[in-house]
């Protein structure tokens, strides 16, 4: 999988991209991050994004030329499945979505800034608009970091124990159960006995019903869902 990433920041999402399971997953070149910085195709000596928007707006909107040179060029090398953008106002991420997204061989992630971009580049060159959640953010490089996380590290081969990724909160619209680990017991705190049973079965019910009484108190709407 290859992820190009667009942004007039790229210091700011570099030390992300090159750590964790990211980092471990380009070194088994299983995934590919690429970071491209928007400035580097402008025309103007100034190196300059952004503009005042028409209609007299308070803010800076980044402009249309140097996205669109971007992006011509990232697809004059090869197909793309997506072409995403960070917004506030995009569809919510979740984890059917980040399943779907790791499925992909090519996908680019146009990280926003200022007041948002010339909205004829959404019209006319995003395929895809995705939000993080209810909160404006400074850029999008944050929003565009948790993307790659949470889609690269479901590529087979990435996390040591596949299963792993399987059993992790919202892939069946359930929050993960408790988890523990060795002393069994601590300070009096003790793990639950069917735990350490090693009864299999029992071992599964229990995880299913406390995932399901987490998920009701915690989070109720995924159940609605």
């Amino acid at each position: 999988m290859r992820i190009d990433i667009l942004t007039v920041l790229p210091e700011m999402i570099d030390g992300m991209v090159h750590c964790s399971i990211l980092q471990r997953a380009q070194d088994k070149k299983l995934a590919e991050i690429h970071l491209h910085n928007l400035r580097d195709y402008t025309t103007n000596k100034w190196r300059r994004v952004d503009d005042y928007p028409f209609g007299g707006e308070a803010g800076m909107v980044m402009q249309i030329e140097p996205i669109d040179r971007a992006i011509s060029a990232l697809k004059a090398e090869r197909e793309y499945d997506e072409i995403i953008y960070t917004s506030p106002d995009g569809k919510p991420f979740d984890q059917p979505m980040a399943n779907s997204l790791s499925m992909l061989k090519n996908i680019i992630i146009l990280c926003g800034h200022y007041k948002g971009i010339d909205y004829r580049i959404r019209e006319h060159l995003i395929t895809k608009e995705i939000s993080i959640g209810d909160y404006v953010l400074t850029g999008g490089e944050l929003a565009a970091a948790v993307i790659a996380d949470a889609t690269v590290r479901l590529i087979p081969g990435v996390i040591g124990d596949e299963q792993s990724a399987l059993s992790d909160s919202f892939q069946d619209r359930l929050l993960a159960p408790p988890v523990y680990t060795r002393p069994a017991e601590y300070k009096g705190w003790k793990v639950p006995e069917v735990l350490l049973s090693g009864h299999e079965r029992k071992i599964q019910e229990w995880r299913l019903q406390q995932a399901q009484e987490r998920t009701e108190q915690l989070r109720p709407d995924l159940l609605n869902e």
